[in-house]
C-alpha cells in the first residue's frame, strides 16, 4: 500500500505566490527562463534555473550554478518571500486550463516505495539528467520540483478532498500569464491529515509516475539516513479520472541519408501514406502526421506491422521500430542527438517551425498515449520509448518546496 505523509512546505506568502510560482525547469531552457525571469527578483526560476543569474559561458551543470540556486532559496527566506509552515500538512492543488479542471494532492511520497516498485515507472532515465537533480537536491538541501504521480480513483479519496475545497478558503488563488488557473488549499486539520494517510495506506496499493521521472529517481539517489528527510520526496498525487494526457512529438535532424522521395517510398512498405492541405493531428491509434519538406503527409500503420503487447502497441513504439531505427538508423532515442522531442502543448505550428528553419528535417505528430495504456506497461513491468507522455497543465515550482537536511 501507498506511505505518503503530511510536510512542512516552504512556500510563498499568499501576496507574492504569483510573482514566485514558475514554470517547472525541464519546460524552459535557460534563455527562456532568462526573459521569462527578466524583472522578477521573486521568480522561483532564480533557484530551478539559477544559470540565468551568471555569464552565459557558465554550464547549466557547474557547481556554481548550483551553489547559486542555494544562494538564491536562501535570500528568497531572508527577505521573507518564502516561509515555512510550522507543522506538517497536505495540500490540495487545483489547476484550471481551457475551462477543465485537475485536482491533486501534495504530499511527501515514501523513497522505500519507489525502491520496491509500489510507484510505478514507465520510462528510463537519463544519467546526466538525473546527476543534475541529485547535485541540485544536495546542494540547496531542498526538493524543488513535483513527481506527477497517478492512482486508481478511490471514492472516500475524492469525496474528502472535494469537501474541503467546497468548506475552506484556497490559501492561493491566481491566474498565471498563460491562462492557467492554481488554486491550492492547506489541509491543517489533524484528523483530516490522519484520514487521508490512512485511506492511501488502505486503499491505494500503488501508484504511478506520469511525470518526472528523472526527479524521483534522483530522490532516490540523494537518500541518505545522515540527511533528515531524504527518505521522502515532493509528489503531487492524482486520480486517474483527473488526468489528460496530450502528445509528445518528435524532430528528426536528417534523413539518414535517404533522399525525401526514397524515404516516403520507404514508409509504403509498412504505413498507408497520403498527402494533406492541412497540418495533421492524428485522429485514432496507430496514425501519425509527417512535416517534410514544407508538406504535410498522414501516415497509417498497416495491421501486422506492430506488436499487441501493452508496449509494442503503443504509437511511439510503432514509429521507433518501423521509421526512426528501421529508416532513419536511431536506436536509442535516450541519447541519440538527432532527435528531439515536443510537447504537445507547443501544437503543430512548433514543429513546422523546427523543419522551417533548416535546424531539423522532419518532424511527426502523435496520437496521445491513454491513462489505461500507461498503467497497463507499468503493471507489466516495462517501459516506453522515451518522452512518450506530456501532460498538461504543469504544476508551478515554488508554492510548494520541501526542505530535506
Amino acid at each position: 500500500m501507498s506511505l505518503i505523509a503530511p510536510f512542512r512546505a516552504l512556500r510563498p506568502v499568499p501576496a507574492l505566490a504569483s510573482q514566485v510560482a514558475s514554470r517547472p525547469y525541464d519546460v524552459l531552457n535557460s534563455e527562456e527562463a532568462r526573459q521569462e525571469a527578466a524583472g522578477n527578483p521573486n521568480s522561483f526560476l532564480h533557484v530551478t534555473k539559477s544559470e540565468i543569474d551568471l555569464p552565459g559561458d557558465v554550464h547549466v551543470y557547474s557547481k556554481l550554478v548550483y551553489e547559486k540556486a542555494a544562494e538564491n532559496l536562501k535570500q528568497l527566506e531572508k527577505d521573507g518571500v518564502l516561509v515555512r509552515d510550522d507543522k506538517p500538512h497536505y495540500y490540495i492543488y487545483r489547476l484550471i486550463m481551457d475551462g477543465r479542471s485537475q485536482t491533486g494532492l501534495v504530499c511527501v511520497s515514501s523513497v522505500d516505495d519507489y525502491n520496491k516498485d509500489l510507484i510505478k515507472k514507465h520510462e528510463f532515465t537519463r544519467p546526466e539528467k538525473e546527476q543534475d537533480r541529485i547535485d541540485h537536491m544536495k546542494t540547496i538541501k531542498a526538493q524543488t520540483g513535483n513527481v506527477f504521480l497517478a492512482y486508481n480513483n478511490v471514492a472516500e479519496l475524492d469525496k474528502l478532498i472535494n469537501d474541503w475545497k467546497a468548506a475552506k478558503e484556497p490559501v492561493y488563488d491566481f491566474v498565471a500569464d498563460d491562462g492557467i488557473s492554481h488554486t491550492i488549499w492547506v489541509v491543517d486539520d489533524q484528523e483530516t491529515v490522519e484520514k487521508i494517510t490512512n485511506l492511501f495506506g488502505t486503499k491505494v496499493p500503488v501508484t504511478y509516475i506520469a511525470d518526472g521521472h528523472h526527479r524521483a529517481a534522483s530522490a532516490s539517489k540523494v537518500f541518505s539516513k545522515d540527511l533528515e528527510g531524504s527518505d521522502f520526496f515532493l509528489t503531487t498525487v492524482f486520480p486517474a479520472s483527473e488526468l489528460k494526457i496530450l502528445d509528445y512529438n518528435r524532430v528528426v535532424r536528417d534523413l539518414n541519408g535517404l533522399t525525401a522521395e526514397t524515404f516516403l517510398e520507404s514508409l509504403k512498405k509498412d504505413f498507408d501514406v497520403s498527402s494533406s492541405i492541412e497540418p495533421v493531428k492524428p485522429a485514432e491509434l496507430h496514425e501519425f502526421g509527417l512535416y517534410l519538406e514544407g508538406k504535410w503527409y498522414r501516415l497509417k500503420a498497416r495491421p501486422g506491422t506492430f506488436a499487441t503487447d501493452p508496449v509494442g502497441v503503443l504509437d511511439v513504439s510503432i514509429l521507433s521500430a518501423n521509421v526512426l531505427d528501421k529508416l532513419l538508423g536511431i536506436k536509442d532515442q535516450r541519447t541519440d542527438k538527432r532527435i528531439d522531442f515536443v510537447g504537445g502543448i507547443r501544437g503543430l505550428g512548433e514543429l513546422e517551425k523546427r523543419v522551417n528553419s533548416g535546424e531539423m528535417k522532419l518532424a511527426f505528430s502523435f496520437y496521445p498515449v491513454s491513462i489505461e495504456q500507461l498503467f497497463a506497461i507499468a503493471d507489466s513491468g516495462n517501459v516506453m520509448p522515451p518522452k512518450s507522455t506530456w501532460f498538461e497543465p504543469k504544476l508551478r515550482d515554488g508554492l510548494l518546496t520541501n526542505l530535506i537536511g
